[in-house]
């Protein structure tokens, strides 16, 4: 494996994305991610990424505040929509989704998206570290905690 701080989303990330109209219904978009089997899609308009919808968004958003299943998608989608490019660092997507407190990040190059990468890429790219890729993400988030909190910043 190569240095945990050098490996890229390219490297990582899956490739193969759903996407689809913001107008298309809540219930459509359920059924696409049952179909492929996926956990979140992207949502279009005009052709450019304006959101995702993940299986939270059905939990608390569908059902916690009984939207019908008639709704457009648009309206339960997670908006602004939090991207990152493909050649980032998977430290800086660790990073950025932890400050964003979201656990799937859409790979967008040239207003095209062209993969996902999502905390679960993450932790299994973890589980194959060597002791120091792990000694040295741990310091890193330790100082980022200390940082948020430090009295002289």
């Amino acid at each position: 494996m190569d240095n945990a701080k050098t490996i890229t989303i390219a490297d990582v990330m899956t490739k193969s994305v759903i996407s689809i109209d913001a107008s298309m219904t809540v219930n459509e978009s359920a059924k696409m991610m049952e179909d492929a089997k996926v956990g979140a899609i992207i949502v279009m308009e005009h052709n450019s990424p304006v959101g995702i919808v993940t299986e939270r968004d059905f939990a608390v958003k569908v059902a916690a505040h009984a939207y019908p299943i008639t709704s457009p998608v648009k309206q339960i989608m997670s908006s602004p929509l939090f991207s990152i490019n493909s050649n980032e660092t998977v430290r800086t997507a660790a990073d950025l989704m932890h400050d964003r407190k979201i656990r799937k990040l859409p790979v967008i190059d040239d207003d095209h998206v062209i993969g996902i990468i999502t905390a679960t890429d993450i932790v299994n790219l973890l589980a194959v570290c060597v002791e120091d890729d792990m000694r040295d993400m741990y310091f890193h988030s330790v100082a980022k905690i200390y940082a948020n909190t430090s009295p002289y910043n």
